[in-house]
């Protein structure tokens, strides 16, 4: 009798959506941009068309500098090797010079920093940092009031003027 039963009943039907490996998941189902269907945008035509040149050309300058330098490279090597005797120490006495210029601005600009760190850990200990906060906001709120008193002198000073504008048209 169970049996029977069941085939009288209508059959649910299951569905199992099938993807595509070349679609990402979801898309072209209504819930997204269908990539295969569609071109480039506009903008991304426009941004190949633009770019295409400007790359090229950078390129091709990047290549003529490398064969430049080479050519320049093999045309110095003799010359390089006739004044070694006094290239090289002249190099190894500007490369010190620099190195000297570069790490004296290092350790000024370390010790700078590290004075300033000094410097904020002891306001912060000595509570000064509060104070300076403190004074600030009390600058802050006599600005506030000189800039509402200012303001309201300025609109009196309109009204008079307008209300001196009324009495001369009346007058007329």
């Amino acid at each position: 009798m169970a049996e029977i039963r069941d085939r009288n009943q209508p059959h649910q039907v299951q569905v199992h959506p099938q993807y595509r490996y070349d679609n990402p998941v979801g898309v072209g189902y209504g819930g997204g941009k269908n990539y295969q269907s569609s071109g480039p945008s506009m903008s991304q035509v426009l941004a190949v068309l633009t770019l295409l040149p400007v790359g090229g050309t950078l390129l091709a300058l990047a290549g003529l500098t490398l064969a430049g330098t080479v050519i320049g490279l093999l045309l110095a090597t003799p010359l390089f090797l006739i004044f070694s005797p006094i290239l090289v120490p002249a190099v190894i006495a500007i490369s010190m010079a620099v190195a000297g210029f570069l790490s004296s601005g290092a350790f000024g600009l370390t010790g700078l920093s590290s004075l300033n760190y000094v410097l904020n850990r002891v306001r912060y200990a000595t509570g000064t940092e509060e104070m300076d906060l403190e004074q600030a906001r009390r600058r802050m709120q006599d600005m506030a009031g000189y800039v509402g008193a200012k303001t309201k002198e300025v609109g009196q000073k309109i009204e008079n003027k307008a209300h001196e504008g009324q009495v001369t048209t009346a007058r007329t």
